[in-house]
């Protein structure tokens, strides 16, 4: 299930993506050959005017294919009014950054729609008066602990403990769990939602789990439910979708540094089968946290996107700004290759994460 709902988010922020290169192209009166979800083989398509729509088979990616985005001799040609290399250079960019944009755009979209409808949130100082139904809920759960034995799980909403002389049931904070769970090394049972059932299990804490006192291994919050008229919605989603997009950033140049100095490390990024377990962490929460997991995904594509790198649109933007200063334009053959490169570069980085990936699984 989890591949499954990776599969649907990946699809649907590939296609909001190329709908903002084709939406800008097509505003711009430059043709768009073809406009496809998926790499081939193709599974279904049709054509509508000037534009050939495919569903492919392969569905980690997507493209629209721009006349003369990747120049050749009929797109060169002056007399060629609809070709992306005869626009000017701000129309060019203006078709670049609009996947970028749909990207920021959609997440802002879904921020606001999980605030409309009562996003999960983590109870802090400043929220703790708008978030209702607060609840401890486990946010994760270490392997070969006592928790994983008993088949605990993220999202689980823990509801009462009871040993044989006391009970806890009521207005549960993580310190009063944290302290019954250390004071009742012998055993005690613990109940818990998942889902819409509750179910119980026994559990005895382990020493060395956490220093100086038995535990059994997961980690806690209180979450509730923060739900917010429309226009507070937008303006706290805006709100999320700038902050959100300011910490990616960061964290993604800051691993990028650390690359050309050595310090890099793969532990901190995570491939399709890294986000394929994230996607199943995040749904045990429930469908709204699963739209600003989305979004959270759709602001790392955007991100991502605009690094300035060839084949992406980050470094087709780099192109663009070189022209625009030497007033010359970067010769075909060798904006062409660089993008070839760039891509190559790209998939073996992938295929790198994707093996740390697996790994981490054993």
């Amino acid at each position: 299930m989890s591949i499954i709902i990776f599969i649907i988010i990946l699809g649907a922020l590939i296609f909001v993506h190329e709908l903002g290169h084709f939406i800008v192209a097509k505003k711009s009166g430059i043709r768009v050959d073809e406009f496809a979800i998926g790499f081939p083989p193709k599974i279904f398509g049709f054509r509508k005017g000037e534009t050939d729509y495919a569903l492919n088979l392969i569905p980690f990616g997507g493209y629209v294919k721009i006349f003369g985005e990747n120049p050749d001799d009929e797109s060169l040609d002056p007399n060629a009014k609809d070709s992306f290399v005869n626009k000017s250079k701000l129309i060019q960019a203006a078709v670049l950054v609009a996947g970028v944009a749909f990207n920021i755009i959609f997440a802002w979209l879904l921020f606001s729609i999980s605030f409309m409808t009562g996003f999960p949130s983590v109870v802090t100082d400043e929220t703790r008066d708008r978030i209702s139904d607060v609840n401890v809920v486990v946010t994760d759960v270490l392997e070969n602990s006592p928790a994983a034995s008993i088949g605990l799980q993220v999202g689980d909403q823990i509801v009462a403990i009871k040993s044989e002389d006391n009970v806890l049931d009521e207005n549960l904070k993580i310190p009063d769990v944290q302290n019954f769970i250390a004071n009742n090394q012998n055993g005690f049972t613990l109940e818990y939602f998942r889902g819409e059932n509750i179910q119980t299990s026994y559990i005895v804490p382990a020493d060395g789990i956490v220093e100086g006192k038995p535990a059994i291994g997961i980690s806690m919050d209180m979450i509730g439910s923060l739900k917010l008229p429309i226009h507070k919605a937008f303006a706290e989603g805006l709100k999320m979708t700038g902050q959100v997009t300011r910490d990616i950033a960061i964290g993604l140049y800051t691993f990028i540094g650390h690359i050309f100095v050595g310090k890099a490390n793969l532990e901190q990024v995570a491939g399709p089968v890294g986000i394929v377990s994230l996607v199943g962490n995040a749904a045990q929460f429930g469908f709204i946290y699963l739209l600003g997991f989305t979004a959270f995904i759709s602001l790392n594509l955007a991100v991502l996107n605009l690094i300035p790198f060839p084949a992406l649109d980050g470094g087709r933007l780099l192109f663009i700004l070189i022209e625009a200063i030497t007033r010359k334009s970067i010769p075909t053959k060798v904006a062409n290759v660089t993008n070839a490169i760039g891509f190559a570069i790209l998939i073996l980085l992938m295929v790198v994460i994707t093996i740390s990936d697996v790994v981490k699984l054993f």
